[in-house]
C-alpha cells in the first residue's frame, strides 16, 4: 500500500489545465426554423433534452443538466434537428451556467420571434451546490 505523503504527491500530480473553446464556437449558423401554419391558434410547445453539456470556463470542468424551452410560436417553429447541432456545438464551451441559459434564449428568440419563450437549465449537482437557471421572453419588466 501507498504512503500518505506518496499518494499525496500523486493525487496532487493529477492536477491537469484542460482547454475549452470560447463562445464564439456555439454554431447558430445550424439553426432552422420553418413556418408555423397556425399562427393565428396559439400553441405551446416544449421540448426537453437531459444532454446539455457545456464546460466551466474556470476549471474546464464538464457541466451536465436538462435543458427545457417551452415556446408559443408566432409565425415560426424550431426545426428539431438543427436545435440538435446547435446545442451539440457547446460541448467543449467554457460558459457559466447562469450565461449559458440566456445565450440559448437570445439564439432562439431571434430565431423564430416567438410570442414567448421560456428557458430553463437544470444542472446536475456538481460540488455539492445544485443551480437551476431560468430566463424568459419578453421578460417580467417588457
Amino acid at each position: 500500500m501507498a504512503k500518505i505523503p506518496e499518494l499525496k504527491e500523486q493525487y496532487l500530480s493529477l492536477d491537469r489545465e484542460i482547454k475549452w473553446k470560447g463562445e464564439e464556437v456555439i454554431d447558430t449558423g445550424c439553426l432552422l426554423a420553418f413556418e408555423y401554419e397556425y399562427p393565428d391558434q396559439p400553441a405551446e410547445v416544449k421540448i426537453d433534452t437531459d444532454e446539455f453539456t457545456a464546460v466551466c470556463p474556470w476549471t474546464g470542468l464538464p457541466d451536465y443538466g436538462v435543458l427545457t424551452i417551452h415556446y408559443t410560436p408566432s409565425d415560426k417553429v424550431i426545426e428539431l434537428k438543427s436545435l440538435k447541432y446547435y446545442l451539440f456545438s457547446y460541448r467543449d464551451v467554457g460558459i457559466v451556467q447562469e450565461h449559458a441559459a440566456n445565450r440559448i434564449l437570445n439564439d432562439l428568440v431571434a430565431l423564430c420571434r416567438p410570442r414567448s419563450m421560456k428557458i430553463t437549465l437544470d444542472y446536475k449537482v456538481r460540488g455539492g451546490i445544485h443551480t437551476v437557471v431560468t430566463t424568459e421572453y419578453p421578460t417580467a419588466n417588457a
